[in-house]
């Protein structure tokens, strides 16, 4: 791996005990001038408001600390930088402790007084590109996303233009109500983009959410329109492109997830709609 670059790596660290913090700064220096630049504060509080301030390549972060104590420490970390490479620091006594933060999100944990200067070095240098890579990968998983996504959504359009999606317009002679009821269609496209968002907080929130009943008034008013499922199929996809505009992946494929559930439940209460009218036309 290629771990030269043309300026400096930034380094964070947080660490109280003036000792062990001379003992890094020693070990940076040995690396060669130019190498890394070090900024050092003493309390989890000062280093996360440095993090507020500026950017850096890698973090030294002590498990113990005048302000934190433990894996709190680190999570509270991660929680606000989750894009750092953070390396623990800890005792001779506790190595189960490193062991621990590396499963939480850690990149690499050193022994307070065991590491020698070298395995310092490459301790953060390795966790900078282990972190670089892992980047690369979250973005090409979440263009993957985005492309199912989109062919999932185009998918369903599609069948709003196959002729077999339009059997119940065509009993009743009706062109698409997107066309003949432009403002009536984009008002059903807001209230089915409103029954997309009470299922999403449903799913985030584990809330009572009766969105049943509100997918049945839609079919009716569908029904009443002598609309088919060419007509769900348009209003489901016009709804799902509305809401994933400008929105994070994971909450686009929420969207599309939840959409799925939906336009299936609202298909089937036209259906009944469509039986109950033909029955009591009988």
């Amino acid at each position: 791996m290629n771990m030269e670059r043309s300026t400096p790596l930034q380094v964070l660290l947080v660490e109280d005990n003036p000792g062990d913090a001379r003992l890094v700064s020693e070990a940076l220096a040995d690396a060669g001038t130019g190498q890394f630049v070090l900024t050092q504060v003493d309390t989890l509080a000062d280093g996360l408001a440095l993090l507020k301030q500026r950017s850096f390549d890698a973090m030294l972060l002590d498990l113990s600390l005048p302000d934190s104590q433990g894996l709190h420490t680190l999570e509270r970390t991660l929680e606000q930088a989750p894009g750092i490479p953070v390396i623990v620091l800890t005792m001779l006594n506790d190595e189960n402790l490193g062991i621990r933060a590396v499963q939480i999100g850690a990149q690499d944990y050193l022994l307070k007084g065991r590491s020698d200067h070298e395995l310092l070095v490459r301790s953060v240098r390795y966790a900078i590109e282990r972190q670089r890579l892992l980047a690369e990968l979250h973005l090409a998983r979440q263009q993957e996303q985005l492309a199912r996504n989109a062919s999932e959504i185009a998918a369903v359009a599609r069948l709003s233009q196959d002729a077999g999606t339009a059997v119940t317009a065509r009993l009743y002679g009706s062109p698409p109500l997107r066309e003949v009821q432009p403002e009536l269609f984009r008002d059903l496209v807001t209230r089915y983009a409103n029954i997309l968002d009470q299922c999403l907080e449903r799913r985030a929130f584990k809330i009572e959410v009766n969105t049943s009943d509100m997918l049945r008034e839609m079919a009716h008013q569908l029904g009443f329109l002598h609309a088919g499922p060419r007509d769900v199929v348009d209003v489901h996809t016009h709804a799902i492109r509305q809401q994933v505009r400008n929105t994070s992946v994971p909450r686009m494929q929420a969207y599309v997830e939840e959409g799925r559930l939906l336009v299936l439940e609202l298909m089937g209460y036209l259906a009944s709609y469509y039986r109950s009218h033909a029955l009591g036309r009988g």
